[in-house]
């Protein structure tokens, strides 16, 4: 039996009898994704660093594209160990370049690198977890349908401006948006979804 859709929810229930977006709702990896990861808080280094990563690496693409490559990224970028990628050199670009399995742009690599070592930087002064998730809005949106979710936000753009001053790149306010929805910073479920309100950060309504 082939999965329900309700316009009017925006959602498509599944022959679990789950409710879950269009775009969720049958390739198996999107769903499994949706289940289990999208939208849980993401509070540690690491964590956010490669979540920073492959939103870059996303521009442009699909994400679905982005996860099935996911298992190479992590080889490629030594899991993404921020102190380990800070000292890739020129030989680590090179052989950056030639892996199939990731996505091979240069300045998508380059900016990998950079923000490796800007997250070292950060440890400073708070680090890379105090600084993303100062930006949480006071409320999130509550969407009903794929349409009312919105791409960026007033935090989305300041968070972007406040990781540019500290020399991360390919941080745009659409894809720091994109981060905020994917580690719980805001909750984007539509409200007719069985994951809106599971991440513990904000409520269902």
């Amino acid at each position: 039996m082939p999965p329900a859709a309700s316009a009017a929810a925006g959602v498509v229930v599944g022959e679990d009898g789950l409710a879950r977006p269009a775009w969720a709702s049958l390739d198996p990896m999107l769903r499994e994704y949706y289940d289990t990861e999208w939208g849980l808080p993401v509070r540690d280094e690491g964590g956010l660093y490669e979540r920073i990563s492959l939103e870059a690496f996303q521009a442009g693409l699909s994400w679905a594209t982005i996860l099935r490559k996911r298992p190479a990224f992590r080889a490629a970028f030594a899991s993404f160990d921020p102190d380990a990628v800070a000292r890739f050199d020129d030989d680590d670009v090179a052989r950056l370049l030639a892996d199939a399995g990731i996505v091979r742009n240069r300045a998508k690599i380059l900016a990998t690198i950079t923000n490796a070592r800007a997250t070292i930087a950060l440890r400073e002064d708070g680090g890379l977890v105090e600084l993303v998730w100062s930006y949480q809005p006071s409320v999130t949106p509550a969407p009903r349908s794929h349409e009312e979710i919105p791409t960026r936000s007033p935090e989305s753009l300041a968070l972007s401006k406040a990781l540019r001053v500290r020399g991360f790149a390919f941080v745009g306010p659409t894809t720091m948006h994109a981060l905020m929805e994917a580690v719980g910073i805001i909750d984007t479920h539509l409200v007719t979804s069985h994951r809106r309100g599971t991440s513990g950060v904000w409520p269902r309504a």
